[in-house]
């Protein structure tokens, strides 16, 4: 049944109540508005977009790049993942305003099979300019404040394929086929993990997988942009690999990664473990001892600082160690430092859970990469919009909850000569954080 003939007509207090779907000129997501205004503040799609050589003939475009690559991006951020969705939300007044049409006046946008002809075109090389544009943009973010640390933060993730696309491989760790994209994160002083690369990989690669390449691109630009910046490299114990250590040290930066348990590891660290037992035997209550020795495994050029945590619960041992080139940090304060990356954890579960990067649903491997990137500007604008929160209780919100609380809004919209008008709910319960978000854009009514 198409849209148009869905009704029904429910008895309610003696009335008729009837539902269907010719409202008209409304839209679910009101606050695209805001999104609007942070994209153009920083220009990313408009970015983006420029990477793209368009090869189409000019007289017959009826939509550019720049705007079906907005259409796309602002479709993710509003929870609208799949492409199929633009057979209808191409006539969405929101999501035509957000990528630059007028909203009642202006054509439609891009239909499906439009964008997926757009997302089959890109070459690999305008993928590569792509990413090198989030980099640009942390730098350009950063620029003007005093920096004195940097932190890189990889870490490889599944992103499970269902079909019969490119490079989809069964991974034995993840237990189905998938793809393995990298994702790269860097931490100025402020504490925010802001996304630099996303690379889809190969399902049946190392984690490590072109970590080394990333980093070269990487580094020299943070190095020059931040030249007074202690860099670290911090990965987990898929990226426990000689040539990073190696990389990192030739490249005059910092690295602190985990080391998986052997029985060599174990041995030198017995002292260590013994103290903790000693303790816990005494006490009987959860214990952790930090301490460190030197080590080279025989893939290694030379030894290197290894710290350990050794924890005994209820449940028995738990020894941890981290390879380092770091000396004069405690090795308590180091452990924790590690840990810390944790919190790089819950941005990955952003984009994957709350805007779906797994959608790489194409059977070429490059329009995948594309999806990732696309999914990847997504998640750099609800960032943005949720660093304009800074001060608020939704500072550290979820960029599931902001899609809900900010961006789900419901308007009607209406077009006069003059003026483009959105109605939204009076009883809208966030008018003040919207009214917030708009202050800080710079957009408030004096």
């Amino acid at each position: 049944m198409k849209s148009s003939e869905f009704g029904l007509e429910i008895p309610f207090g003696g009335k008729i109540m009837t539902a269907n779907f010719d409202g008209g000129s409304l839209s679910s997501d009101a606050g695209l508005l805001l999104l609007r205004e942070v994209d153009k503040k920083l220009g990313l799609t408009s970015r983006l977009a420029g990477c793209v050589n368009d090869g189409r003939d000019c007289n017959r475009v009826k939509v550019t790049i720049a705007e079906m690559l907005c259409q796309r991006v602002m479709g993710i951020a509003a929870g609208y993942e799949d492409c199929n969705d633009h057979d209808t939300l191409k006539s969405d007044p929101m999501l035509k305003l957000a990528s630059g049409r007028a909203p009642i006046s202006g054509d439609d946008l891009a239909s499906q099979p439009t964008l997926s002809r757009f997302e089959n075109s890109v070459s690999s090389t305008e993928l590569w300019r792509m990413e090198e544009v989030l980099l640009e943009l942390f730098i350009i973010g950063q620029r003007g404040k005093k920096i004195s640390r940097l932190v890189i933060d990889a870490d490889a993730t599944d992103d499970p394929a269902h079909g019969q696309q490119e490079f989809e491989f069964f991974h034995g760790f993840y237990g189905c086929h998938c793809f393995l994209p990298l994702l790269v994160y860097v931490t100025a002083d402020d504490g925010k993990q802001e996304l630099v690369t996303s690379v889809l990989r190969p399902g049946n690669v190392h984690a490590s997988h072109r970590l080394i390449s990333v980093l070269k691109r990487l580094v020299p630009k943070l190095a020059e942009a931040f030249p007074d910046a202690q860099i670290v490299f911090r990965g987990d114990a898929g990226m426990a690999l000689p040539a990073v250590y190696d990389f990192c040290e030739d490249a005059g930066i910092y690295y602190v990664v985990s080391l998986p348990k052997n029985s060599r590891l174990l041995e030198l660290g017995c002292d260590i473990m013994r103290d903790a037992l000693a303790i816990y035997e005494e006490t009987g209550e959860n214990v952790r001892r930090f301490g460190e020795f030197r080590y080279a495994a025989q893939s290694w050029r030379h030894e290197r600082r290894v710290v350990m945590k050794a924890e005994v619960m209820s449940k028995g041992q738990n020894p941890r160690f981290v390879a380092t080139n770091i000396l004069e940090m405690p090795d308590a304060d180091l452990y924790e430092f590690y840990v810390d990356r944790g919190d790089v954890e819950n941005r990955i579960k952003e984009l994957k859970d709350d805007l779906l990067s797994g959608r790489t649903s194409c059977h070429s491997f490059l329009a995948n990469q594309f999806r990732l990137i696309l999914h990847s500007a997504a998640f750099v604008l609800m960032q943005a919009l949720r660093k304009l929160l800074a001060g608020t209780s939704f500072a550290n919100a979820q960029v599931s909850t902001l899609r809900t609380r900010l961006l789900k809004v419901g308007a009607r919209v209406r077009e006069t000569t003059r003026r483009i008008w959105l109605m939204m709910p009076t009883s809208y319960p966030l008018q003040e954080l919207w009214m917030c978000v708009v202050s800080r854009l710079g957009l408030a009514r004096v």
